[in-house]
C-alpha cells in the first residue's frame, strides 16, 4: 500500500470527529482559557482548523517559515468550520497529487531564517500534521468538558455520545 493512500485514509477517518469537536466550540468564549499558562480558546480551535492544512505546506513546498505564516483570526464557529473544510479539501488534493518518493524527500520547518525541523516529508506528516492535530483536538476536548459543553465521541463513547 501506497503512503499517500495510508495519509488519505486517516484523513478521511479524522475529518467527521475534528469537525464534530469545532461545532462546539462556544462564541463569544474565545478569550478563555483554564488557566495562566494555557493557550486562549480561539487560538486553539483556529489551530485545530488549520492544522489539516499543513498536509499542503508540507507536500507542495520545501519549507516554511513561521516568522512570515500570518492567518486571520477566525470569530465564529461558521468561520472555523469553513477554514477546517477547506484545509481538508487542499489536504485530500495535495495528497491525491503527490508521490511516496516525493514524501520521501526533507522538508524544513524556519523560525526567521532558522531551521528549526528537518524531517523527510512523511515524518513531518505523521508527527507535525496528524500527531499533532490529535493532540490539539484532546485539548479542545478538555475545554469543552471545562466550559461543561458536550464532548464529542471520538476514538470511542464519550461521557455525552455512547455512539460513535
Amino acid at each position: 500500500m501506497k503512503m499517500t493512500d495510508l495519509f488519505l485514509g486517516e484523513l478521511e477517518r479524522e475529518t467527521a470527529s475534528t469537525r464534530r469537536t469545532l461545532e462546539r466550540v462556544p462564541e463569544g468564549r474565545y478569550d478563555w482559557k483554564p488557566h495562566d499558562k494555557s493557550m486562549v480558546l480561539g487560538y486553539l480551535a483556529e489551530l485545530v482548523a488549520r492544522l489539516p492544512s499543513w498536509t499542503v505546506f508540507t507536500i507542495k513546498q520545501d519549507s516554511l517559515d513561521l516568522s512570515t505564516y500570518k492567518a486571520q483570526p477566525l470569530r465564529t464557529t461558521r468561520e472555523l468550520l469553513e477554514e477546517f473544510d477547506a484545509s481538508v479539501a487542499g489536504a485530500r488534493e495535495a495528497l491525491a497529487n503527490t508521490t511516496d518518493e516525493h514524501l520521501l524527500k526533507p522538508w524544513r520547518l524556519l523560525v526567521a531564517g532558522q531551521v528549526v525541523m528537518e524531517q523527510v516529508r512523511h515524518v513531518v506528516l505523521r508527527d507535525s500534521v496528524f500527531s499533532h492535530l490529535a493532540h490539539h483536538r484532546g485539548q479542545l476536548t478538555v475545554y469543552l468538558r471545562l466550559l461543561d459543553l458536550p464532548v464529542p465521541a471520538i476514538y470511542g463513547p464519550s461521557a455525552d455520545e455512547k455512539t460513535f
